[in-house]
């Protein structure tokens, strides 16, 4: 890993245009090689959409608990999860002893009935707010389209000769998280994170960012360094699925949050990772492999039960 101090810029203008991108693979391959995040510009996605899940966003927060707690996320792990309800056990980043001092709604992809066969799969749980449903299912809709030309590009980025993975992301599994951070007190204990220092599990992470900041970076020398909100960006990063099956090319970088805006802060994270049949193994063209093949589903079970006591088993 490489030593920095600041998270390099991707204009994704080629991607999204339909130009050729093959600077913006090498381009990508040392942001994500040396750092394993960024920020893109020129996207494609609508300003408004974004400024719209926002908004539902800060609407669902506001509702009584009592609203809330009606639709408390269940084992498809779809709805509403209220804070001191989700601690990272699994870290090895730091002693988490505390539950992460945030609150959130959780979609995943709509699905009309739950398939025993398929882990995860059923339908949403949605609040009672008008135009709340359509606006997350817009948004996500567009960050899967997103989120798919990105794991094209990654794929050009490490060279893989082998593409056929791309079929576990025609139906991917998809997580639209709504997110409310309150205030961190100056005295809180220095355990106390808004989210703890962690890993993405997953493959790319499409984080939205309101204006209050406190997403923080890991060096490889330990150091922290701000990710603060750039206008209309997304911040990308790759999670550990990524790491994997680039044979360890992309970096699964740590990251935490702390809130001392002293105000609420909202965030807007989309998880884009492949259907729970994949099997994550170093993709062809990427070197001698340094991973053992793993079932995406089964890893994620043995994570959402470690983190989450909807999840856990009696």
């Amino acid at each position: 890993m490489t030593e920095f101090t600041d998270i390099p810029v991707l204009d994704l203008a080629p991607l999204v245009d339909g130009l050729d991108t093959s600077n913006l693979a090498l381009e990508f391959a040392k942001a994500y090689g040396e750092t394993g995040f960024g920020y893109v510009i020129n996207h494609g996605v609508d300003p408004l959409l974004r400024a719209a899940v926002f908004d539902a966003s800060k609407k669902f927060h506001a509702l009584p608990e009592r609203d809330k707690q009606k639709i408390a996320l269940n084992q498809r792990h779809r709805g509403y999860i209220a804070i001191n309800t989700s601690t990272d056990v699994n870290s090895d980043l730091a002693e988490v002893t505390k539950p992460n001092q945030s609150a959130s709604f959780m979609m995943m992809r709509e699905d009309a009935e739950v398939d025993p066969a398929v882990y995860l799969s059923g339908p949403n749980q949605w609040p009672n707010l008008d135009g709340f449903r359509e606006v997350c299912e817009a948004y996500s809709q567009a960050m899967t389209e997103l989120g798919q030309k990105l794991m094209g590009l990654a794929l050009d980025a490490i060279g893989a000769t082998d593409r056929s993975i791309l079929t576990a992301f025609q139906t991917p599994t998809i997580w639209l998280r709504l997110l409310h951070y309150p205030p961190q007190s100056p005295q809180a204990p220095d355990d106390l994170f808004g989210s703890a220092p962690h890993k993405d599990f997953g493959c790319l992470t499409l984080l939205a960012q309101d204006d209050a900041g406190g997403l923080q970076v890991q060096t490889p020398a330990g150091h922290w360094v701000d990710a603060p909100p750039m206008e209309d960006a997304f911040v990308v990063n790759v999670g550990d699925m990524l790491h994997r099956l680039s044979n360890g090319k992309l970096l699964s970088t740590p990251h935490r949050v702390i809130n001392a805006s002293g105000r609420e802060r909202f965030s807007v994270p989309f998880f884009f990772d492949p259907h729970v049949w994949a099997n994550i193994a170093p993709l062809p063209g990427t070197g001698p492999a340094k991973f053992e093949p793993m079932n995406f589903g089964s890893f994620l079970k043995s994570e959402l039960e470690a983190s989450y006591e909807a999840h856990q088993v009696d």
